[in-house]
């Protein structure tokens, strides 16, 4: 069996249930380079580790990974496919699970709790909040030789709030097309980093300074009213008429 498990943000106490119970149990960990040591440290001891996160300059390519777990599902042993927050959000979770399908090897999915979320909550910010956000959008900064661009212009007009997923490199580039779209320089933006963790760090600026500020990657861009909230720090309602006025 091939368990495809969610790692949730990084805080290993925010693990499901499940997914600590199949990493207990599994022979073989095959984990991405955000994964922490703090998560890896609950596998059983004897548990086979093997990386095969995509860094900057050394990328672990797709289809061997895909061939790596058929190899592992096929020698019949328990293996845990550990993907930093949740395997089917931009984590490649269902291009290995139609490779296993189609190898005829059995496999689930444990869900995580995705940074989508979780990296906002951990800093203060609320997604969505009555009266400021009624909704929100999430998307990759970063897209592959051949896929079609992301239509800043189209997400500038959307409302809500903005949940950006790997773009810290572009981010220069990402906030001019937004204020060309439409969105205001203006706009409070919020960048998470290491969130849940105990380095966690939170970068606040708006829309017009987001490429001249330092944010280091990976980190999770927030975008919107929202993002200049903290609800862990109090003063909700002074934030929010504050934003407005």
């Amino acid at each position: 069996m091939i368990s495809l498990v969610g790692a949730g943000p990084g805080d290993p106490e925010l693990l499901t249930v499940r997914a600590l119970r199949r990493l207990q149990a599994a022979q073989v960990v095959v984990h991405d380079a955000l994964v922490g040591t703090g998560v890896l440290a609950l596998a059983d001891p004897s548990a086979e580790l093997i990386d095969v996160g995509k860094r900057a300059g050394a990328p672990v390519p797709q289809g061997l990974i895909n061939d790596l777990l058929v190899q592992l599902g096929r020698d019949g042993r328990e293996v845990v496919r550990l993907k930093g927050g949740d395997p089917f959000v931009f984590g490649r979770g269902g291009e290995e699970a139609l490779a296993l399908a189609a190898a005829g090897v059995p496999f689930e999915v444990v869900p995580g709790v995705s940074a989508v979320v979780a990296a906002p909550a951990a800093a203060g910010i609320p997604v969505t909040h009555r009266g400021v956000s009624a909704s929100f959008t999430v998307v990759t900064g970063h897209r592959q030789d051949g896929e079609s661009p992301v239509n800043w212009a189209a997400l500038a007009q959307a409302g809500g709030t903005l949940v950006i997923l790997m773009g810290v490199a572009h981010r220069g580039a990402i906030a001019a097309e937004l204020i060309a779209g439409g969105l205001a320089a203006g706009t409070p933006v919020a960048a998470i980093r290491h969130a849940t963790g105990v380095e966690q760090d939170v970068v606040r600026c708006t829309l017009a300074t987001l490429a001249d500020t330092p944010v280091r990657s990976p980190a999770t861009l927030v975008i919107g009213a929202v993002a200049a909230l903290d609800v862990l720090a109090g003063s909700v309602d002074a934030l929010i008429d504050r934003h407005r006025s």
